[in-house]
């Protein structure tokens, strides 16, 4: 097993309504907690201009030795029972969301042309100390064309600052090719019935997320 074994998950509402997209949210804490938990590391893109509060979608990424085993007890429906916290007389009280593997895609640089591509770096604050806010560490990279952005802060050097970056910017792409492909299906009154045909890999209840013996 390798330390740079690496799985992507899309966790979606489909076309479900607000308590699906709160479900998201749910699921997407729930993951974080264990994956670290496992020695994984976690990041998760949210669509572009999206809160991540109660998002619709998201892209999980996963790495770390046996990320692809901890990704497939999630694949599939998730089932979500509890009344609905917005609307307090809604009779219904189940609520599903899909967790779909994303396949590998070519790095960043093969799918992106650097013309299109305006990098910025600016003074990034980190721990204290007397080296704090003394290079231009951060990176924001901008694809032009479409406006869509990411950035980095998060390591010491510039040179992985650009990387974290490039790999964050491969994942906003990717995110927006998979919700297309997700609301073509709505469209087509597929995604949300499937997610509820499905027999669900994981039951949580009520307002605590508490997760169900199957």
């Amino acid at each position: 097993m390798s330390q740079n074994e690496r799985s992507r998950l899309l966790v979606t509402s489909g076309d479900g309504p607000r308590e699906c997209r709160r479900a998201v949210a749910l699921v997407l804490q729930r993951l974080e907690r264990e994956a670290l938990e496992s020695g994984l590391r976690f990041t998760v893109t949210f669509p572009e201009n999206e809160c991540g509060k109660e998002p619709a979608s998201a892209l999980v990424i996963l790495m770390g030795n046996c990320a692809e085993q901890f990704a497939r007890r999630w694949m599939g429906t998730v089932q979500w029972i509890c009344a609905s916290p917005f609307r307090p007389n809604h009779k219904r009280q189940n609520w599903f969301i899909g967790v779909y593997a994303v396949a590998t895609v070519e790095a960043p640089e093969e799918n992106l042309q650097r013309s299109d591509l305006r990098i910025e770096t600016f003074r990034s604050g980190g721990p204290g100390g007397q080296h704090q806010n003394t290079t231009d560490s951060g990176v924001r990279i901008t694809h032009l064309p479409s406006g869509i952005s990411a950035v980095s802060t998060d390591e010491r050097s510039q040179h992985r600052n650009r990387q974290v970056a490039m790999e964050r910017l491969n994942a906003r792409f990717l995110l927006k090719k998979q919700e297309t492909q997700a609301r073509d299906k709505a469209a087509r009154n597929m995604m949300h019935k499937q997610l509820e045909r499905g027999n669900p890999v994981r039951v949580f209840k009520g307002p605590r997320f508490t997760e169900r013996a199957k």
